[in-house]
């Protein structure tokens, strides 16, 4: 699809060329000179973005009369400003130079599309030169060139007055007039200043591109996953005999939201050591959650350049440099660095030419309340899941060639640059471990990376879209994984509950030009549960407990971490409830000491009830006793076992005899 948009594009900048020489054909006297708008495709803009790059407007103009030489001198062609404003800030990247010049550009006559020319170099066919003047502008003259198949005079615009081109041509770079004007930022308005617009006659056209204008999209507001809210540019020519423009209010892209995200959990216990039983020397981590991230549209997710041009993770000053191409990427239209004048000394132009993006889309999970005591692990590369099972398994490398393979890669932060021919910086491969994941049929070797807590319990893992489909909805996931050594006398792991929060990456508060990489988004996340960790504890069922007819039941509770096996000692209350006829509301026991032997009456905790009890003990091992009998144990009595109850908390996670169980088998609950 990508490509087809890119031919149906050229093919109509070719029909507009072809026959017409450079788009710089005289016309006879008296003819007005009449400007508009051409449509072009409006790109979708997501709701987080900060930096978001909006259609190109292009505006053709005929007709206007030819400039005749006066006295041998070639005359100046009449200049304009033109300023584009939007309904949210302009965030094209600055240049700092101090004086807000950006990357946003104006073309003229589409140079280095490739096009054909009926005079060599002009046109389309000439070089990109960017006047070196973006508050002044540049002057340009006149000059009439006779094609080189012969045919009526072509006026092609030149450096100086003095700039004399042979009728025959050829024409060199150097003396054409600048083709490309930097626009200066201020505000929710990009200026070009002293654009000069060199009338084409009736038989040909003018082509003025503007592209490489970027918004804060978020700053519109208004888009959803289920519908879009339209982005309308205004146009303003500053020297309408130069440019007419009338009712110039494009529309240049729609906002809808780009991502939605989940987190499947798992709840762990504070007394079972993770993971219980590796099943191979190399396992060190067990499935706690996984997080996916969801487009709202097919291009939500985009590498750094378009992959079709140059190779998917890989960059270079000038692959993106084609007026009317549509490109699938972060990047826009980028400017060979040696072209611009307008570059502070500080700015890395080689490695960061104008229009190349910093990175691709990053997607970022800022894990919080990570247990103390744990180590948290996520895998290096987006996983799939088995929705027989729910166990994962990942990739290990970049999907080769064409591939439109959904692939992502943790990199070392979410501000850190991509560099200038190489894919993303990723994770140092000594602070990779391979993982035995007991979970996956068979067992599966995964890629983790131990993410270290960097201020109290929170830590962040970021990764980087490398490969994506453009024309379908794709969802990443990535696996978190936790390891612990249970001891629940020192409450290592700290029971509680860890959430994670996924968002576009980088996040940042800078909504104007001034400051950030490119592309930057709005952190619009909530935080979802990811992992749990349950306090140590038994439950205990008392099937037949009562205190009727002339029976009585007595109740044992003893704490038995105390024993022989290295289990910590613990001591905690028990929460009982009770389920039956004259029931009363829960009741907790005193601290029962480990080695020791809670005892108790249902006459005395709950007088005339019958029915059963549940208890609670925040301890390992507890057991207990129950003994019916009618009062005085005369002629009837009895005794049993309560039975052990599986903790249902730990149903995602580890249960108390250690059975592996996925945390991976709950639906996914998508969320904005």
């Amino acid at each position: 699809m990508a490509d087809l948009r890119r031919w149906i594009t050229a093919l109509a900048i070719l029909a507009l060329f072809t026959g017409l020489a450079s788009a710089q054909v005289g016309g006879g006297g008296g003819q007005t000179l009449q400007c508009a708008l051409q449509a072009q495709p409006t790109p979708t803009l997501r709701a987080e973005g900060i930096t978001e790059e909006i259609g190109d407007i292009v505006i053709i103009c005929s007709g206007g009369n030819q400039l005749t030489t006066v006295g041998g001198v070639n005359q100046q062609v009449p200049q304009t400003n033109v300023t584009v404003s939007l309904t949210s800030q302009v965030t094209s990247r600055l240049l700092g130079n101090g004086n807000n010049w950006s990357e946003a550009l104006l073309l003229l006559d589409e140079p280095n599309s490739g096009l054909p020319s009926l005079i060599p170099n002009t046109g389309p066919a000439a070089t990109l030169r960017v006047c070196p003047s973006a508050n002044t502008g540049c002057v340009a003259y006149a000059n009439l060139v006779t094609p080189t198949g012969g045919g009526p005079a072509i006026e092609v615009a030149v450096s100086g007055p003095a700039t004399v081109v042979p009728p025959a041509g050829p024409v060199a770079q150097t003396d054409l007039a600048y083709n490309g004007y930097q626009g200066i930022v201020s505000g929710n308005q990009v200026t070009f200043f002293g654009v000069p617009i060199l009338a084409p006659g009736t038989t040909s056209s003018r082509v003025l591109r503007i592209t490489n204008v970027r918004t804060n999209a978020n700053g519109i507001g208004g888009g959803s996953a289920s519908g879009s809210v339209p982005v309308q540019a205004s146009l303003l020519s500053g020297n309408p005999f130069a440019l007419p423009l009338s009712n110039a209010v494009p529309i240049v892209g729609f906002v809808q939201t780009g991502l939605t995200t989940s987190v499947s959990g798992g709840t762990f216990g504070q007394c079972n050591t993770q993971p219980p039983a590796p099943g191979s020397p190399a396992f060190g981590a067990a499935q706690a959650a996984l997080l996916g991230f969801t487009e709202g549209f097919g291009s939500s997710f985009k590498t750094r350049v378009d992959p079709a041009v140059n190779g998917s993770g890989t960059v270079a000053s000038t692959i993106q440099n084609k007026p009317g191409t549509l490109y699938n990427g972060e990047s826009a239209f980028t400017i060979p660095a040696a072209t611009i004048t307008g570059i502070a000394p500080g700015f890395n132009a080689v490695t960061q030419p104008p229009g190349l993006a910093d990175a691709g889309t990053r997607l970022k999970a800022v894990f919080n309340n990570i247990p103390t005591g744990a180590r948290l692990f996520v895998s290096l590369y987006n996983v799939t899941r088995d929705p027989a099972n729910g166990s994962i398994t990942g990739q290990v490398a970049a999907p080769a060639g064409t591939s439109t393979t959904s692939f992502a890669q943790l990199v070392t932060s979410e501000t850190t640059a991509d560099g200038a021919t190489t894919p993303p910086t990723a994770i140092a491969s000594s602070s990779v471990t391979l993982i035995y994941n007991a979970d996956a049929p068979g067992g599966i070797a995964l890629s983790l990376v131990e993410i270290t807590p960097t201020s109290g319990t929170s830590a962040t893992a970021v990764w980087e879209v490398i490969n994506t489909n453009p024309d379908a909805i794709e969802t990443f996931r990535f696996g978190a994984f936790i390891s612990y050594t249970a001891n629940p006398g020192t409450n290592s792991p700290s029971a509680g509950v860890g959430t994670a929060n996924l968002s576009f990456a980088p996040t940042s508060t800078a909504t104007s030009a001034t400051s950030g990489p490119i592309p930057r988004f709005i952190d619009t996340s909530t935080a979802k549960t990811a992992i749990t960790i349950a306090i140590c504890r038994t439950i205990l069922l008392f099937p037949f407990l009562t205190n009727q007819a002339g029976f009585d039941t007595g109740i044992a509770i003893s704490n038995t971490s105390t024993d022989p096996f290295g289990t910590v000692p613990q001591a905690a209350s028990c929460d009982t409830y009770w389920y039956g006829a004259n029931s009363i509301p829960k009741y907790t026991t005193p601290s029962v000491a480990t080695a020791t032997t809670w005892v108790d009456l249902v006459s005395t905790r709950a007088p005339n009830f019958q029915g059963y009890m549940i208890a609670v003990c925040g301890f390992q091992y507890a057991h207990g006793f129950a003994f019916v009998s009618d009062v005085g144990a005369r002629n009837l009595a009895m005794g049993y076992l309560p039975l052990i109850v599986p903790d249902p908390s730990l149903n995602g996670g580890r249960g108390a005899n250690d059975q592996a169980v996925s945390v991976l088998n709950s639906g996914e609950q998508l969320s904005q």
